[in-house]
This record gives structure tokens, sequence and C-alpha cells, in this order.
């Protein structure tokens, strides 16, 4: 029984170095495909942030000139209460001008 074990051992082979190097190479391959999707889906994010508070402004400046018949700016939004929740809308660079316009900020291309 020992004698068949240590038959066994001799013609046992492993990975070669060469294999080895192989399989690194593709994990690196597929390690850098990841990193560059997960970079698109981060810009896609923020780009549908801006979006979202483009509308929420939009949204409440005209609940504000529904309820008031004038248009306000963004602090009269906050100040009033019921138009606009916080200033978390505001963090993306979305402004109103005067007369209602909304106006996408600079991170918001």
């Amino acid at each position: 029984m020992l004698e068949r074990i240590r038959e066994a051992r001799r013609t046992e082979s492993g990975f070669t170095l060469i294999e080895l190097l192989i399989v690194i190479v593709i994990l690196g391959v597929l390690a850098g495909i990841v990193v560059f999707a997960v970079n698109g889906i981060n810009n896609r994010g923020e780009a549908a942030a801006c979006d979202a508070d483009y509308k929420t402004l939009s949204v409440a400046e005209e609940a504000y000139y529904a309820k008031n018949g004038s248009y306000a700016d963004t602090l009269t939004l906050l100040k009033t209460g019921g138009f606009i929740r916080d200033d978390t809308a505001l963090k993306s660079g979305v402004t109103l001008s005067p007369g209602g316009v909304v106006n996408k900020g600079a991170k918001c291309s």
C-alpha cells in the first residue's frame, strides 16, 4: 500500500508556471474591465441625480407659483416649507433664476 502511494505521488503533476501566469493575466484583464464598467455606472448615477434635482426644483417652483401667483427664489422655497424639504437638491448645482427658470449647474453637464 505504501508503495502505491509513493507511485501515485511520482505520477501526479501540478500546475506549470505558464498555466499559473495565464490565469493571473486573465484575472487582471477581467479586473480592468470591471473597474471601467463601475466608473461608467457612477457617472450615470450622478447624471440621474442631477436630473432628479432639476425636476424637484421645477415642480417646487411651479407649486409655489400656483399657490402665490409669482415665482420665488431658492431661499424662499426653502423657508416657506412644503415646497422643498431640505437643501439636498441644491448640492448638485441646480439653481433658480428670477422668473422661475431652473438652471442646471456645472456639475450637471
